[in-house]
């Protein structure tokens, strides 16, 4: 089962249990407010190998539940197993059916047998996974011999405007930090997957004022979880500088937020050993 004892490196990644909290607060307002999540993994779906037919998935980070059920529906008579680390979002996705089991879960120490699974699904989830090497380790000893592992997760660039923003108002750490592509090319790469397909897609979405994406990123649990961020409420002052900040970025359709999504696709090999 899941251990989130482990610290996480100074200034890296935020700590699991936080995000695994922030989460589980958000179980009933995500579905609400996910249209960024739902077309990535919508995007991701259509990167699955055409003659793919699993008899056995896995959902990582499956949130509540909204691709278990998708998945459940796309291979009929497969057995779905569902994993998060929110026990929160586990109790709502449970309601909801789809996965026949849902299990707590950490996707760098996986509670699955080796060899058990045809499909490894994680959309929007690994970015929160600070060994992003560990994933892809516990990817290849739980897949059988030809299984796929599809994921998709968020690299540098994302939310820059805001990012941006902010650092001409206090220079802290107000946003979510993430990996750099070339990290992903270079782990992918040392996998012992074969890579099928990973490449980094920008989203952009558009939003009438700054509040009404600060109130999203905390509706969905993502907003700023990282280690060195302020506490406490934010100023008046400041609030007001990042509106005038951010308002540099507007064009026709509102105020831009760009997510940098990466996706990729990988297969564990036949051979017997690798």
């Amino acid at each position: 089962m899941t251990d989130l004892s482990q610290p996480t490196l100074p200034g890296a990644l935020p700590d699991k249990r936080q995000v695994a909290a922030s989460f589980s607060r958000a179980a009933a307002s995500y579905d609400s407010v996910a249209a960024l999540q739902r077309a990535v993994g919508v995007a991701l779906l259509e990167k699955l190998p055409a003659q793919l037919a699993p008899t056995r998935w896995l959902d990582l980070g499956s949130g509540t539940g909204h691709f278990s059920r998708v998945l459940a529906e796309r291979f009929a008579g497969a057995h779905g197993v569902a994993v998060d680390i929110a026990e929160g979002m586990l109790r709502h996705a449970r309601e909801q059916g789809g996965a026949q089991h849902h299990l707590a879960g950490d996707a760098e120490r996986l509670p699955l047998r080796d060899g058990s699974v045809d499909l490894l699904f994680s959309s929007l989830a690994v970015q929160w996974c600070d060994q992003f090497a560990s994933v892809l380790g516990e990817a290849r000893r739980v897949l059988r011999p030809g299984g796929v592992l599809a994921f998709s997760s968020l690299c540098v660039g994302t939310l820059d405007e805001l990012r941006a923003s902010w650092q001409a108002v206090d220079g802290r750490v107000h946003v979510n930090r993430f990996r750099r592509f070339e990290d992903y090319q270079r782990l992918c790469g040392d996998s012992g997957l074969a890579l099928l397909e990973l490449e980094r897609r920008a989203h952009v979405l558009h939003y009438p004022d700054v509040r009404s994406l600060t109130h999203e990123l905390k509706a969905l649990g993502a907003h700023n979880l990282n280690p060195g961020r302020p506490t406490g409420l934010t100023g008046r002052a400041r609030m007001h500088g990042l509106l005038q900040a951010y308002e540099q970025f507007r064009q026709p359709q509102g105020l831009p937020a760009t997510y940098q999504v990466v996706y990729g696709v990988l297969r564990k090999p036949m051979a017997q050993g690798l």
